[in-house]
């Protein structure tokens, strides 16, 4: 009330404590949590593991360990970086335009076949 008429704000003697208490309380809560949730996702690798072991499958990070050692291995005498390979459908176009032809004369009566074969 003392506030509101512009006076001084009455101090609380204990409200330093309480305020430590406060925070202590809420960095236990959280360390709580961490550490719940730790756990679980413990847990949860755990049975991905179980997965993994049954049905031969890799990790990400193991696929990836290895791909890199195959590389490293293939490319020890070379000089020069390995290349890359070319994903199907890049570099010679000629052919694809060749399959596109004959895709769309497949589709063509026979009359019009002929006469584009003629030429």
């Amino acid at each position: 009330m003392g506030k509101m008429l512009g006076g001084e704000e009455e101090k609380d003697p204990d409200a330093e404590r309480k305020e430590e208490e406060r925070q202590e309380a809420l960095r236990q809560q959280e360390e709580e949590r961490k550490a719940k949730y730790a756990r679980m996702e413990a847990e949860r690798e755990s049975i991905r593991q179980g997965i993994r072991d049954k049905y031969g499958i890799k990790k990400k990070e193991e696929k990836e360990a290895e791909a890199q050692a195959a590389m490293e291995q293939a490319s020890e005498g070379s000089l020069t970086r390995p290349k890359k390979a070319i994903p199907a459908g890049c570099g010679n176009e000629e052919e694809e335009e060749e399959s596109i032809v004959d895709t769309v004369m497949k589709f063509l009566p026979g009359p019009l076949q002929d006469m584009f074969n003629k030429k």
